[in-house]
């Protein structure tokens, strides 16, 4: 008795101990959850209070389609020539992120924080509202380092343990060169950059301004 006792007690710590996170999985946990949800309901706060225009729901329900179908679906199961994430991350992360919203999660960050964040904080940048009606190749500029950025962020402080160059992240339709033709861009901290993960906002970018532009002329 005493033993059965102390093997159910020696399973329920190890449970325990597999289910605790570290700071950096604390962080990334936190982060995915405020920039998707957080951001999801302080886009219909600021709808409603009318402080955003019409067409940013347009936008961002659009390019959450665009996120999910371009990338991050097939990121996440590794649909193509790749690794699913929960074979590429800590397993006690699938408890938190689950395999099955952990896409949904990702493109409401994409299309919400960093799509409108980006175009926000782009527009108070150069601080000209007419750079969304005709092409501006400042303002695609000033956008594509805001994503960019936001990509290397993400690649070597969040999500360097599941893109580390010796996990196969899968092709997709907005990343085409694949795990085929990937080299390692840059390296900080024995942390690597690598072409792959950069394509899908490179080839974004110049997507949702366009897109941006073609809206809101035929809106007017």
């Amino acid at each position: 008795m005493f033993d059965l006792g102390l093997n159910n007690f020696n399973a329920y710590f190890i449970e325990m101990e597999w289910n605790l996170l570290t700071f950096e999985q604390i962080r990334l946990v936190l982060v995915v959850y405020i920039s998707s949800i957080g951001a999801f309901f302080l886009i219909l706060y600021l709808y409603f209070k009318k402080i955003i225009p019409t067409w940013s729901i347009h936008i961002y329900i659009l390019f959450f389609i665009v996120c999910a179908l371009g990338w991050e679906v097939w990121f996440n199961y590794g649909l193509i020539g790749g690794d699913s994430v929960d074979i590429r991350r800590a397993k006690v992360l699938a408890s938190y992120l689950p395999m099955n919203i952990n896409w949904i999660l990702n493109s409401l960050a994409d299309s919400g924080t960093i799509c409108l964040g980006g175009l926000y904080l782009a527009l108070r940048i150069i601080k000209n509202n007419r750079v969304l009606y005709s092409w501006n190749w400042k303002f695609f500029f000033i956008l594509l380092i805001i994503f960019i950025s936001q990509n290397l962020f993400v690649e070597m402080f969040l999500y360097h343990d599941q893109l580390s160059i010796d996990k196969e992240i899968s092709w997709a339709p907005l990343s085409p060169l694949g795990p085929y033709y990937n080299p390692v861009l840059f390296s900080i901290n024995n942390r690597n950059v690598s072409l792959q993960s950069q394509v899908p906002w490179l080839l974004m970018t110049p997507i949702f301004y366009k897109y941006i532009i073609f809206k809101l002329n035929k809106t007017n």
